[in-house]
């Protein structure tokens, strides 16, 4: 409901001769006794037109002409704030909309004709999918479905990262254990990847090949195999939580080229000299950040001639441009914090516009079972697996659990509330309410004939006038407002409360009104808001990636 205002608000400020490029800032006080919109407006441009910001105030509100039945009241709070208060009525006839637009309700025009790329997930192939990179991707994927709801053709990619010695590490773990399966005396690294998905590897190695690779020193037929196998691992993790990706990009793309002087990683150095930020010494080739005010200049190609992950990043990033998208959202982990402003300064020196592209930082998750944190480690073989949990908890409670704290909170993951059936579980209680209203409407069609298909009499909201009622009802008008608030702030935890308050607030409405066996005429405008809840919890959910369950 805060873009009604906007228009009214505006030809007001027209009419009192107020020309401002400042936002008009329309927000929902806290307590509803200054209304059930305020905005600042009067208070932002008073002192520029050297005017009192009470009288502004009221000159504003003789200029709004509100249509008829629409708003109730407005006045002037403190040093000059303007208070709406919604006609009861109006709000319940408002609701008329979302059960016309069912799934479209929530949908805006922000991104159509725009293109729009997620990169998330883009963990190294050298392992099974950890529970750590499983909260970006559900973040990531949120992010995504978000865009989607405003108009925005997205792309979901993953950066596949194929290059770097850490490939080289996964191939040389792969030969030791084929050695060993070998009957070889091999003492395993402790820097090599321990976990026995190495030894899998290698035992389909072994069972195809017998002992026919053990002279062979090139890693190749070590590392494709690894990598295909681990790969179509991550896949199969991420369908299993309903992340599909549209495309994958490959790393080391950006190593080759039919003339190896001009490959997208030798295209940013020499562009980078060319401006002047380029230097070379201690044996590596150093982005000369202390000419943009950092302590330090940052390594692009250490001295043994291996790239940082900065500068593949630069080119990768490149390559999006290239591609045209107008948007662009980088989902990373907290292990990228210290290099992402790089990337960027990068980029904005070649003459980039980095205002084009977003970065959403997510924090460590930690586990806990029993009261007790698990400490893992990758490179040890004792990693806490997503599938694991997925397995343990579901896909829903998954995903609900990654994003339900903000994304710059550390996560610490409960794996036994995540398990219970109770309304201690958001996921729970979520589901829970859209099945309660499945069930409602079941009863309803066997004991009253009523039938959400068909029932379309939908003017019968407007008798609802309690105050349960209302609030349920202003809160349905209010999806779209945080649908366009999680995208602006990349924060599906937004949505995640929001949905939460209506759930609450339907259970409260539930339990205060009679529905079935109500005067008939108010039973069907109850019903008519039951379904009005369910359409906002299923398009929430969809958001999400969680399932609505009809029955529990």
């Amino acid at each position: 409901m805060h873009e009604f205002f906007l228009p009214f608000i505006k030809d007001a400020l027209k009419s009192a001769g107020i020309e401002t490029d400042k936002p008009v800032q329309i927000e929902q006080p806290a307590d509803k006794k200054f209304g059930d919109f305020s905005t600042n407006i009067a208070l932002l441009t008073a002192k520029e037109f050297r005017r009192n910001p009470r009288e502004l105030a009221g000159e504003l509100i003789k200029h709004m002409d509100f249509p008829e039945g629409t708003v109730e009241r407005t006045d002037i709070a403190g040093p000059g704030f303007i208070n709406f208060y919604l006609a009861p009525v109006f709000i319940m006839k408002s609701l008329e909309r979302i059960i016309h637009d069912g799934e479209g309700y929530g949908k805006g025009s922000e991104g159509n004709g725009k293109t729009a790329i997620v990169e998330y997930v883009s963990a190294n192939p050298t392992g099974p999918l950890t529970i750590g990179r499983g909260r970006g991707g559900v973040l990531g994927d949120c992010i995504a479905n978000l865009l989607d709801t405003q108009g925005y053709s997205v792309t979901r990619e993953y950066y596949y990262n194929d290059a770097g010695k850490q490939m080289q590490i996964l191939a040389e773990s792969v030969r030791y254990r084929y050695l060993q399966l070998c009957g070889h005396d091999i003492i395993f690294p402790e820097s090599h990847y321990q976990g026995d998905y190495i030894r899998d590897i290698a035992e389909v190695l072994f069972i195809e090949h017998s002992a026919e690779l053990v002279e062979k020193s090139d890693l190749k037929i070590f590392k494709e195999t690894a990598e295909a196998i681990i790969f179509s691992s991550v896949r199969s993790t991420l369908e299993r939580l309903g992340i599909l990706h549209d495309s994958f990009f490959n790393e080391h793309t950006l190593y080759l080229s039919s003339d190896a002087s001009a490959s997208p990683n030798r295209k940013v150095i020499e562009a980078l000299r060319s401006k002047g930020f380029i230097g070379e010494y201690d044996g590596a080739t150093w982005f000369l950040t202390t000419k943009l005010g950092q302590e330090k200049d940052k390594v692009l190609i250490k001295s043994s001639g291996e790239p940082s992950y900065r500068l593949p990043d630069i080119a990768y990033h490149i390559t999006k441009f290239d591609r045209k998208f107008d948007r662009m959202v980088n989902v990373f982990g907290a292990d990228h914090i210290d290099e992402y402003p790089d990337v960027l300064d990068a980029l904005k020196i070649l003459g980039y516009e980095t205002g084009r592209i977003d970065i959403a930082i997510n924090q460590f998750v930690t586990t806990t079972v029993d009261g007790q944190t698990l400490k893992m480690s990758t490179r040890k073989g004792n990693a806490d697996l997503l599938d694991d949990l997925i397995e343990d908890v579901g896909p829903d409670a998954t995903r609900l659990f990654f994003i339900m704290r903000s994304k710059d909170s550390h996560l610490n993951f409960d794996v036994e509330l995540a398990k219970k059936q109770s309304k201690d579980n958001p996921v729970f209680y979520l589901q829970y309410a859209h099945a309660r209203i499945c069930s409602l409407l079941r009863m309803a069609k066997q004991e009253t004939g009523f039938d959400p298909e068909s029932d379309t009499d939908y003017h019968v909201l407007q008798l609802l006038l309690s105050p349960s009622e209302i609030q349920l009802g202003f809160a349905l008008l209010e999806y779209p407002h945080w649908i366009r608030t999680s995208l602006r702030l990349l924060e599906p935890q937004k949505m995640v409360e929001y949905l939460h308050s209506l759930a609450e607030q339907y259970h409260r409405f539930y339990q205060e009104c009679p529905i079935i066996k109500a005067d008939p005429e108010i039973s069907k405008a109850r019903l008519m808001l039951s379904m009005a809840t369910r359409q906002v919890l299923r398009n929430g959910f969809r958001v999400l990636g969680i399932s609505a369950p009809e029955s529990m």
